[in-house]
């Protein structure tokens, strides 16, 4: 729905068409107003046509004991279908002229009338016998000047006969003449109807608010199922995301979420984007230094970059100082282990041992009688860094002891590495004796590991919170100088900031900065 709007247009529409009728029904045509109905014209001959006793009783009415030529029957309703009372003085009649309405019956004269119907009783003081412009002759009825409120009514019976001298087959309609001070359409009498359902223009109105629900509907549904209103956050542009496999899964989430929100952004998704923390930071201040050196001299040189993002497991190395960093997220990470182990639960004085090489073998540990395989990620891992600086104490990993994982001596204790965390899973989960590290959210959806506890503490944020579960880090989003306000890279932070993006690093096991106690240092609040 580019170019214009169309949408705008349509609620404007939706929100002035109930609004009009509203103002018209209450305003202007309810103000004040006189109707009728011609609730039944029975001639005789309609009645010859029906069966039973009673069928031809019009054709024996007699009026001063000669038989009626060609008897019918009228009952006529007059209301106040308006909305404000009606009283004698709004009657449009010369003030000495008792007569309010006129009913005339064109080729018919009136044999006889009665008022068989009021809404309220006091009404029939209107009607009593010899009462000032009630009566009929000449073949008009003539009712009185009379006071009714909203909704009141009175009905009116008339026995006609025809006419000697009208030869047509079928009568007029009855004409009904009357008008009311400040009413509408000149204040004329009109002819109502009764609708089971609903009037005429009520009958329209609906017409016009279904059509206009059906327009908004078409014009969301153009938009794509899942579009939705772009927020402030939106920007167009590409955007380049690199970095920490751990947190991978919130990225890729969230990227396809930030595209169907904001139609003028592209995020490109590859695995080579995530091939670790140091490598994303290195590719970072790369395309910075670039932009720098081809903007030398110019204005926009002093500006970020707009259109880059490096998320990190844990702060940057020293010397990166135009690496901007911006806490998004706290992140835990689990030990896993070959389901063969035997194991599920470490100290966390028996995982540095593992590690410093002081324990060789599981069953040293409670476990299986199966050489301990460590299978580590290549430097430069955010998660490794975090298992080194959280839980080792900073003491370095092992020696590399080969550098095909696949092809370890299984008869005796290695360590090998690999570049990403899915590799690593799949290698824990089909070596025996394998140890590794993960992001949690991962490794609980791989099945073929087994998640380590350490010191009795799952890898939960309530654990962490409390001191109990050491292995944790910040996730940290870096951009190349301060973007600009506008930027797909400064729009993407506030999108991860806001409740949208806050609902998916949820989802994924991790816990917002915004809602620990301190933001922007965004450690556990026990910590």
């Amino acid at each position: 729905m580019n170019g214009f709007p169309w949408e705008s247009v349509i609620a404007v529409l939706g929100l002035a068409v109930p609004v009009t009728a509203a103002l018209w029904e209450f305003f202007l045509a309810g103000r004040k107003r006189l109707g009728y109905r011609v609730q039944m014209d029975t001639s005789a001959r309609d009645s010859a046509t029906s069966s039973g006793p009673e069928a031809g009783v019009l054709q024996r009415m007699q009026w001063d004991g000669v038989g009626l030529h060609d008897p019918s029957v009228a009952l006529l309703r007059i209301e106040n279908v308006g909305w404000t009372p009606i009283v004698e003085e709004d009657y449009v009649a010369p003030a000495n002229d008792a007569v309010g309405i006129r009913v005339r019956f064109p080729g018919r004269r009136v044999v006889g009338m009665v008022v068989t119907e009021c809404s309220h009783t006091v009404l029939r003081d209107f009607f009593a016998p010899g009462t000032p412009g009630f009566g009929a002759s000449d073949g008009v009825i003539r009712l009185p000047k009379v006071k009714l409120n909203r909704r009141a009514h009175y009905k009116v019976l008339a026995v006609l006969d025809r006419v000697p001298t009208f030869t047509e087959t079928d009568f007029p309609d009855p004409e009904v003449t009357a008008g009311i001070v400040g009413g509408v359409r000149g204040g004329t009498i009109k002819r109502t109807e009764y609708y089971p359902f609903a009037s005429r223009p009520v009958r329209w109105l609906l017409a016009v608010l279904v059509l206009v629900s059906v327009a908004q509907s078409v014009s969301t549904f153009a938009r794509g199922e899942d579009a939705v209103a772009a927020p402030l956050d939106c920007a167009e542009g590409t955007l380049h995301l690199t970095g920490s496999t751990a947190f991978k899964l919130v990225l890729e989430q969230a990227a396809e979420q930030y595209v169907k929100t904001c139609p003028g952004a592209r995020i490109p998704l590859s695995d080579s984007q995530f091939e670790g923390s140091v490598p994303g930071l290195d590719a970072l201040a790369a395309a910075g230094e670039k932009d720098m050196e081809k903007n030398k001299g110019k204005a926009k040189g002093d500006e970020g970059l707009g259109n880059r993002l490096t998320f990190s497991d844990g702060p940057k190395s020293p010397g990166r100082t135009r690496l901007l960093p911006r806490p998004v997220a706290l992140s835990l990470f689990t030990l896993v282990v070959n389901k063969d182990t035997g194991v599920q639960d470490l100290s966390l004085q028996q995982v540095r041992d593992i590690y410093a090489g002081k324990v060789t073998s599981w069953e040293d540990v409670g476990g299986e009688e199966l050489p301990i395989q460590l299978v580590s990620r290549h430097p430069g891992s955010g998660t490794r860094t975090a298992l080194q600086r959280q839980v080792l104490d900073d003491r370095p990993l092992p020696a590399v002891t080969t550098s095909d994982c696949r092809g370890m001596d299984l008869s005796r204790t290695n360590r090998c590495e690999v570049n990403k965390t899915e590799t690593l899973l799949n290698t824990v989960a089909s070596t025996r004796g394998a140890l590794g590290y993960s992001e949690v959210g991962l490794a609980e959806a791989h099945k073929d590991v087994r998640l380590i506890r350490i010191d009795g503490y799952p890898a939960t944020l309530e654990g962490a919170d409390q001191g109990a579960y050491p292995y944790w880090e910040t996730e940290i989003a870096y951009t190349y100088g301060e973007p600009p306000a506008d930027s797909i890279a400064a729009g993407f932070l506030r999108y991860l900031a806001n409740e949208v993006g806050k609902d998916i690093i949820r989802s994924k096991g991790h816990r917002p900065c915004s809602e620990l106690d301190k933001p922007l240092v965004c450690r556990p609040d026990g910590s």
